[in-house]
């Protein structure tokens, strides 16, 4: 069975911490070990796994992604967000994480971001937990 996040962003670029959605979501199946896919549906936004205890290092990764594929006029896509397409594939749109003892396998300062590029928009995750066989 696939399960939803939805996610409201607030700004063009911006990453916004979904960790605890997706962890309630693995302890609400009852689910003690086995692997939690995540999936963005859509193709201006990313998602990834990073630095979860200082917020500089998600301002450092969107100035950095701003500097690398600006907002420029000379991208021929007609919606002006060739920029957010990019960057979403330059992300990915997709992370997998294994689930032990019915909580996400995630590093002592990791934490899961889904990655707005083109917003303020409103947004899903796609996530699909499955158990060890």
């Amino acid at each position: 069975m696939i399960r939803y996040i939805d996610v409201k962003s607030r700004a063009r670029t911006e990453f916004i911490d979904i960790t605890t959605q997706v962890q309630d979501m693995v302890k609400s199946t009852g689910i003690k070990n086995g692997i939690c896919h995540l999936f963005v549906l859509h193709t201006t936004a990313g998602i990834t796994v990073n630095e979860g205890a200082d917020p500089a290092v998600q301002r450092d990764i969107t100035a950095f992604l701003n500097k690398l594929v600006p907002m420029d006029p000379y991208f021929t896509h007609r919606e002006g967000n060739s920029d957010a397409h990019i960057k979403s594939t330059l992300v990915g749109t997709s992370q997998s994480l294994f689930i032990e003892n019915a909580r996400l396998v995630l590093g002592t300062w990791q934490a899961i971001y889904f990655c707005e590029f083109d917003g303020p928009r409103s947004r899903k995750v796609a996530v699909k937990i499955k158990a060890d066989e």
